[in-house]
């Protein structure tokens, strides 16, 4: 019977790192999908907030930025709109982040403001069917002084609002004061010459602001 007993206990000692192993869970996934903000134009991915949102919070991240996208119409140079390219994301993510509306709204004079509300539903809709129980979050341009930038992001705070999407607006609620010449000198990758493309620096001082909107939603 000890035998018996020893063998039994030997067993389970042998199988246990096997059994623990088995059942780690899985790491939570997080894609971002969007234009050149998410790409992050011409410096690292790593460089962004939110890789450093998805490490700090332990997610795997999973990048679909694309520099020149727009959400609303294919760009010869630049490929295919979101509205169709969120198809291409993975089926399985814990969390979607979408920053996008800066090309629709520096083309808006040609692309019409109805056509980007249209394929802004279309987004919302396909997103909602495809990831029905992932917390899906929306992030606006920065602020322009442009009013054409100024209607993309009330009609995406409207668009995706209907479809029960939470948006930051980036143009009013952000520390990123993108209008400045002397603060894009500082905080953008070419500087004063840039109205989108945040550094390291830049991206750091966003992060905090992000990651407190993001947090209020993750546990819903």
């Amino acid at each position: 019977m000890k035998r018996i007993l020893s063998t039994l206990a030997f067993l389970f000692l042998s199988l246990s790192p096997t059994l623990a192993q088995t059942t780690e869970p899985q790491r939570l996934r997080m894609g971002v999908i969007g234009d050149s903000y998410v790409r992050n134009h011409r410096e690292p991915v790593e460089n962004t907030w939110h890789y450093k949102f998805a490490q700090r919070h332990g997610f795997e991240y999973i990048n679909y930025g694309r520099n020149g996208a727009c959400v609303s119409i294919d760009r010869q140079r630049f490929g295919p709109a979101l509205w169709k390219r969120y198809q291409e994301m993975s089926d399985s993510l814990d969390l979607v982040i979408v920053i996008a509306g800066h090309n629709d709204a520096a083309l808006l004079d040609s692309i019409g403001l109805p056509l980007y509300r249209q394929r802004l539903g279309e987004v919302c809709q396909g997103l909602i069917a495809r990831y029905p129980e992932t917390r899906i979050l929306w992030f606006t341009p920065w602020s322009h002084d442009d009013p054409n930038f100024l209607q993309i992001v009330d009609a995406t705070i409207d668009v995706c609002g209907s479809w029960g999407i939470p948006v930051f607006d980036a143009y009013r609620r952000s520390n990123i004061f993108a209008r400045d010449d002397r603060f894009r000198d500082i905080y953008f990758q070419s500087g004063r010459r840039d109205h989108a493309h945040l550094n390291a620096r830049g991206h750091d001082r966003f992060l905090p602001v992000a990651e407190s909107f993001i947090m209020q939603y993750l546990n819903r």
